[in-house]
């Protein structure tokens, strides 16, 4: 255990839906994701993954038990900082916690997506007797250095927030910068070609907006401690491929700038086990784990149901 998980809370608030003797698997999203994978009896309101997860569904919840838990963040500090840095490792000792807590000692898969597929090479890496098999979207062994650099600058922008009283402002604007790495310029050429908007002497686009709205709802639920810590933890991301011997899938999405796809393959040439490479088409970018539900559900069905050597 990192001597920063040692003063972590090590257990942080998890949710098991499905059968209670049926094979588990742990499901990880993006630094936005949570608990709550998708829609149980238990609590119906629609999870962060619903189109991939629940009855019928690639991650079928009438087959398999799903483990979806909250991200550590490193705690709240008299600043509006985090307290404590917090790494992708922090994160797979919390998840190996709650795996203990729910009596759970193999999991069938770890699936993680964006800065959860991080978060699941680092547990592949620590625990590989605690997993058969690994599925990484959108991930990689590292940060990208421009990735890092544009991750760098929305930290400063909320960083700047806090120290002038305007953190919502600048959560508002770390998002939309955010998002225009989340998706693609494609997709952004198809929405928002048209012309600007002029209102009351004003002059805005259909992308400054989409992407503002984006913002809002972000800065709505978020705080701005929770948002470096998670950012910065993604910056600190590292593990050494090499130390990865479990089978491993790695799904890489067409158009990934926050992900490119050399960075994915030289995770797959540099992995200590058995590495396949699934393409994920698509006009999104990163965000095809989320738009591409279809595309995505065929590859994770293939890779759930394959034999592990």
């Amino acid at each position: 255990m990192s001597l920063a998980s040692e003063t972590l809370v090590a257990l942080p608030p998890y949710e098991v839906i499905g059968p209670e003797h049926a094979p588990a698997i742990v499901v990880l999203g993006g630094i936005s994701a949570h608990r709550h994978v998708c829609a149980s009896a238990a609590d119906p309101r629609p999870g962060w993954w619903e189109s991939v997860a629940g009855a019928g569904r690639p991650l079928d919840t009438t087959r398999y038990r799903l483990v979806g838990l909250d991200f550590l963040d490193g705690g709240r500090g008299p600043d509006g900082r985090p307290e404590r840095s917090v790494t992708t490792h922090d994160q797979a000792d919390a998840i190996a916690a709650s795996l203990d807590d729910a009596g759970v000692a193999r999991v069938h898969a770890v699936v993680g997506a964006s800065y959860g597929g991080m978060v699941a090479l680092a547990f592949a890496e620590r625990y590989p007797e605690r997993l058969e098999r690994l599925i990484a979207i959108g991930a990689a062994h590292r940060s990208h250095p421009m990735t890092t650099a544009l991750r760098a600058i929305q930290r400063r922008i909320v960083e700047l927030g806090v120290e002038t009283g305007r953190t919502h402002d600048a959560l508002v604007l770390a998002r939309a910068l955010a998002m225009t790495t989340y998706r693609s310029a494609g997709e952004f050429e198809e929405r928002f070609k048209c012309r600007s908007l002029a209102s009351l002497g004003m002059t805005s686009f259909p992308v400054e907006q989409y992407l503002l709205h984006q913002g809002e709802r972000f800065a709505a639920t978020w705080s701005a401690e929770r948002f470096l810590a998670l950012s910065l933890s993604a910056d600190l991301h590292f593990v050494e491929p090499a130390e990865i011997h479990v089978p491993t899938v790695l799904v890489a999405a067409e158009g990934d700038t926050n992900v490119p796809r050399g960075l994915v393959d030289e995770l797959a040439r540099e992995t200590g086990g058995p590495c396949t490479i699934a393409d994920l088409p698509s006009t999104n970018g990163h965000d095809a784990f989320l738009t591409e539900p279809e595309s995505l559900g065929r590859i994770l069905q293939t890779a759930l149901a394959s034999s592990v050597s």
